[in-house]
């Protein structure tokens, strides 16, 4: 299992350098704000808790904290303090995050299918048959 799990990992390891790097070139935006921007979209009243938009996003709070930073300096999104105890933090996003959000979603789809229907052309240094057979071992585990 642990061999099926390292190739798996090696594959969405290069998927993400890919796409960070193609939105970097495209978008000046790098693919952990992407998703941020994603999640903050999708949420209600379009805003997080920063510690819940952190485990959504993978990070811990200080990287999460870095990252609305960033997101704030480019003019997408915002901080917004909890009214009813003052101490929670939001990330909201704004208007402008929004837009951009909207933008480059439909290239970025579009990205990474072409990313994963061409995996072998893409990533030649990863082995496409025994990656399909990595995934299925790990899917036997997780599908009830």
């Amino acid at each position: 299992m642990s061999v099926a799990w390292s190739k798996v990992a090696a594959f969405a390891s290069a998927v993400d350098a890919s796409l960070d790097k193609w939105l970097a070139d495209t978008h000046r935006i790098g693919l952990t704000e992407f998703r941020a921007l994603t999640f903050l979209s999708q949420a209600r009243d379009r805003e997080l808790r920063v510690n819940d938009l952190a485990q959504r996003v993978g990070l811990n709070q200080s990287s999460t904290t870095r990252l609305v930073s960033r997101l704030e300096a480019k003019g997408l999104a915002r901080r917004d303090v909890c009214e009813d105890d003052g101490r929670g933090v939001y990330a909201v996003i704004t208007d402008q995050g929004e837009t951009l959000f909207r933008e480059v979603r439909g290239p970025y789809e579009d990205r990474l299918h072409e990313l994963l229907s061409k995996a072998a052309v893409h990533f030649p240094q990863l082995d496409v048959r025994l990656l399909g057979h990595a995934l299925r071992e790990v899917e036997s585990l997780i599908t009830p």
